[in-house]
């Protein structure tokens, strides 16, 4: 899903992300970032971005797709904890 497509969403749903937050300044998988950068996993790339995402209808789908691409994640993310959040709230920098 591109961010620019957010509003196409049905607004009385909940949508699930994986989410990250950088671990330091110019993180390998983000160089030219500082600590604390927020981003969504790109589904297809496995990699932190802020326009393409992967969103799930529910949390335990989304969990799913984290563990069952844990290992492409950690190899993409390194030192990143990959969270599952509420797209309106990470949208908003609730989480």
């Amino acid at each position: 899903m591109r961010r620019a497509d957010v509003d196409l969403l049905d607004s009385r749903r909940a949508y699930w992300v994986p989410s990250v937050v950088a671990p330091c300044r110019d993180w390998t998988a983000v160089p030219g970032c500082t600590r604390g950068a927020r981003f969504l996993v790109d589904r297809h790339t496995m990699r932190a971005n802020r326009s393409d995402f992967a969103a799930f209808a529910s949390k335990p789908a989304c969990m799913r797709w984290v563990m069952r691409h844990r290992l492409e994640l950690n190899a993409a993310l390194p030192e990143a904890r990959v969270d599952v959040v509420r797209l309106d709230r990470w949208l908003l920098g609730l989480d």
